[in-house]
């Protein structure tokens, strides 16, 4: 028997590696290549262990970038906020965010942040709406990072299926609160429903500076459904989104009420007297307006409940006897 042969032999009691032991001792020159083939067997023993601590390890933070102010608003209402890595260039503009005042203890985008801005924050997520540059989505998308693009804001159902959406990305923490937060928004709005059952619709525009006017497909349009009002833009006017009044018509419009923002009734109504057609309705010369903030016009999240009460008791006082007006 060869020496070679005597290493390769199994002793009785003696661990299983010792015969590969001898072996190496007894053939130099073979070492090489059975030290690899040692390690393979030891990697293959210890691989299903090293994929089941894997598979056991929590999973990282999220780290979410909101692109937009109306997902800026979803995303704190229901993340934690190590989870929130950047909100939008608006996020700190009250004239845009309702969250304004929060939003100053989080970073925000510059405006028109490039993708290698949005990457510098480490995201795991980044929330984009479909008025979001494409190619800013992309290259966000290429990078590897997860996106959500948001497609429908226009109606209250819209931000409760966002505000869901957004919370699964975060855990159940998250959905916990998404789901108190709606279910306190349905509250909120049955109570308004009732409060104004057998209410006359008042016939109400929102003008604007900008040369239009929201029809329906709008988030004026739902404000006025759920606060008593009839948007004349989208019953007479038949417009859809925002469209350029139909500036002769609209003289004829019987106009209650116009929906103007602002803090002071004499500063918003300033620019529209004016302004044509405006400047020739009655209702801007007589100064008959209703203020919101200048956010809630435009709220694309949960948040505009907060707009439908404040424009249904500004155009029904009367049904709202123990608030202030306006508050």
């Amino acid at each position: 028997m060869t020496q070679l042969h005597k290493a390769g032999r199994t002793v009785p009691g003696e661990p299983r590696h010792q015969p590969l032991l001898r072996l190496l001792a007894a053939w130099p020159e073979a070492s090489s290549c059975l030290v690899v083939f040692v390690l393979l067997l030891f990697t293959l023993h210890l691989s299903p262990f090293t994929l089941r601590v894997r598979a056991d390890a929590p999973r990282p933070q999220p780290r979410v970038v909101s692109q937009t102010v109306g997902n800026d608003e979803l995303l704190y209402a229901v993340a934690d906020p190590g989870q929130i890595a950047c909100l939008s260039h608006l996020s700190r503009d009250s004239s845009f965010s309702a969250i304004a005042g929060a939003a100053a203890a989080f970073p925000s985008l510059q405006k028109n942040a490039t993708a290698e801005t949005i990457l510098s924050y480490e995201p795991t997520l980044v929330i984009f709406n479909d008025y979001s540059r494409t190619e800013l989505v992309e290259q966000v998308r290429r990078a590897g990072v997860r996106v959500i693009v948001i497609t429908k804001y226009y109606t209250l159902d819209d931000a409760f299926d966002n505000l869901r959406m957004i919370a699964r990305e975060l855990g159940p923490r998250a959905e916990a609160r998404a789901e108190a937060i709606i279910a306190d928004g349905l509250r909120r709005v049955a109570a308004l429903r009732e409060t104004l059952k057998g209410a006359k619709p008042v016939r109400v525009i929102a003008p604007s500076t900008y040369g239009l006017i929201p029809g329906s497909q709008s988030t004026f349009q739902d404000l006025c459904d759920y606060a008593g009002a009839e948007n004349l833009a989208f019953t007479l006017g038949r417009l859809k989104g925002h469209q350029a009044p139909p500036s002769e018509k609209m003289l004829t419009w019987p106009i209650d009420k116009a929906v103007l923002v602002g803090a002071d009734k004499n500063a918003a109504l300033a620019p529209f007297k004016k302004l044509p057609p405006y400047q020739y309705m009655s209702a801007i010369r007589e100064g008959r307006v209703v203020l919101l903030e200048p956010w809630q016009i435009s709220c694309v999240s949960h948040l505009r409940i907060d707009a439908y009460e404040r424009l249904a008791r500004e155009l029904h006082s009367a049904r709202f006897p123990l608030m202030n007006n306006g508050k």
